[in-house]
């Protein structure tokens, strides 16, 4: 089949399944993933098309990394709760899944007959893996990667991804390199290149074009000729750039790209291999145990200081199975460890858990306060390090959400309005930067019903709503129009007419329709500011 006519099949299934599942309020990637079961169903599979969706999968999850990598500061990764709860959980998933599957041996079912103990343990520790994938979508559509819960299950990703780069090089054919001992030496001197390589960029092409060159060349290509894993570079060198002043720039730029690459790789699992009944019947079995390994993630956060909520939305997060569980079950497969029917049912059981885990996830705030006082009785700890602000008795105006709006709106109310504004932001580094210059920051997730239940706001006048993504806004709206006779105004920022509609559904009192409305204050500013005589 030529190209032109492969390419408009997987994109046009691609772009049908993915509205399919918008406008029955699911992510977009169940969409993906249907695309790829319909595929597979046609019998298109053959020819170069899974070659062609392969390739671009690949580059997604490069990308992926990288993107990752500019959000990731070591530090993270090395606090209890991330690095103790992703070893644990391993270690204990893996016993878990490794038992399950050897007491099945003995159901004489053909799948689990003639199974070694390493290709029982094998199996475990591919299944013990979250979805890197799914839960960096997840939090996107949700406009929640910098939030606490969000930083957390991307640390844990993290540490998971770093077990499994260990085992592919340990199992390896080819050992790494004697030159592999110069990376951290090369680690520290790239990391003056690439920060003055991105300094000097600019704002258009030259900074997708290093968007790319640091990831693949920089990184990948860099790992793979010492035979190391390509995408653990990609990784590492977007966490040589997390402080570099224009990384959020460079972030959002790459977004887009990785989002396409990544649509290849969601229909590429429906490309796996051929599925059975059988095959289907155990998928479904194995995927109602990601409830208890959501579960047993809760039981372990529970220890830490953490709120209900947070550990909740954590572990529902990593509530599924993972592309790099698939991607051991390849390397395993090629080692003989496992037999090959078993790296078609993961495959099935990663996509079923996509599917269970998608619509669970959407409604993840009403689910938490439905079941909150359950939930709540599961944490042990009393001491809350992520507790929602109270507001002090001084505040009139509140500015949700420190970014390059939000935090020129927090100076001009300040100067108007001094001692009575408070900035709520994710960030730590913005509220203590902010703090050091005598500003009154807080972390808050407005998002949390907690933040609106727990505060007396009879003396609030305004609350702006200045955080950079729809998703969060509009999810902070939602919490505010639960209140009963609240008095205070609210104002929030949107970009698109059709969020600008949306927000006065919500009975937003004023909507700042940020590209609209550049062009008139800068109209205004002009006239105000060089035309006419300054004020006195």
């Amino acid at each position: 089949m030529e190209a032109v006519y492969i390419d408009a099949i997987w994109l046009g299934l691609a772009f049908l399944s993915g509205i399919l599942m918008k406008q029955l309020g699911l992510p977009t990637l169940v969409g993906f993933l249907i695309a790829g079961f319909l595929l597979n169903l046609a019998h298109l599979t053959e020819g170069n098309i899974k070659e062609i969706l392969d390739t671009i999968a690949s580059l997604g999850i490069t990308l992926l990394l990288f993107t990752i990598g500019l959000k990731i500061k070591l530090s993270s990764l090395i606090k209890k709760e991330v690095l103790l709860t992703a070893s644990v959980h391993m270690v204990l998933s893996i016993l878990a899944f490794s038992g399950l599957i050897f007491l099945l041996s003995y159901t004489g079912l053909s799948l689990f007959t003639g199974l070694s103990t390493t290709s029982i343990f094998m199996i475990g520790f591919a299944l013990s893996f979250s979805s890197t994938v799914f839960v960096i979508k997840i939090l996107e559509e949700r406009g929640e990667l910098n939030s606490t819960h969000g930083k957390l299950a991307i640390g844990i990703l993290i540490v998971q991804d770093i077990f499994a780069v260990i085992f592919m090089t340990v199992t390896n054919d080819t050992l790494p390199s004697i030159w592999a001992m110069t990376i951290p030496v090369y680690l520290y001197a790239v990391r003056f290149l690439l920060n003055g390589l991105l300094s000097r960029s600019g704002h258009g092409e030259l900074l997708t074009i290093f968007g790319f060159f640091a990831p693949f060349i920089a990184g990948s290509l860099v790992f793979y000729s010492v035979n190391l894993k390509p995408d653990l570079g990609a990784l590492i060198i977007g966490m040589l750039l997390v402080n570099h002043p224009k990384n959020q720039e460079l972030y959002k730029q790459m977004m887009n790209y990785k989002d396409f690459f990544l649509v290849a790789f969601f229909i590429s699992i429906g490309l796996t291999g051929e599925p059975t009944w059988e095959l289907l019947l155990i998928a479904i079995v194995i995927v109602s145990l990601s409830f208890a390994k959501g579960y047993l993630f809760m039981l372990i956060f529970a220890r830490y200081d953490l709120r209900a909520r947070t550990n909740f939305l954590s572990s529902l997060g990593l509530a599924n199975f993972s592309e790099f569980g698939l991607i051991v079950a390849a390397v395993a497969l090629q080692a003989d460890l496992i037999p090959e029917q078993w790296l078609v049912l993961l495959a099935m059981v990663m996509s079923l858990s996509f599917l269970v885990s998608s619509p669970l996830n959407s409604r993840a705030y009403a689910l938490f306060d439905k079941y909150k006082a359950q939930i709540t009785r599961i944490n042990r700890t009393s001491k809350d390090i992520d507790c929602q602000p109270k507001i002090m008795k001084n505040i009139e105006f509140i500015i949700v959400g420190i970014g390059s709006i939000g935090e020129p709106a927090l100076r001009k109310y300040e100067e108007l309005y001094p001692g009575k504004v408070l900035g709520i932001d994710y960030s730590m580094d913005n509220i203590k930067r902010l703090r050091s210059e005598g500003f009154q920051m807080e972390w808050g997730d407005t998002t949390d019903r907690e933040f609106w239940e727990t505060t007396d706001f009879k003396k609030i006048k305004l609350i702006v709503l200045a955080m950079s993504d729809y998703a969060s806004n509009y999810n902070t709206l939602r919490q505010i129009n639960l209140l009963k006779n609240r008095s205070f105004k609210v104002a929030a920022i949107c970009h698109y007419e059709d969020e600008q509609e949306n927000y006065k559904d919500l009975a937003v009192d004023y909507v700042y329709h940020y590209k609209n409305r550049l062009g008139e204050d800068l109209a205004y500013h002009t006239i105000d500011e060089v035309l006419l005589e300054p004020k006195s």
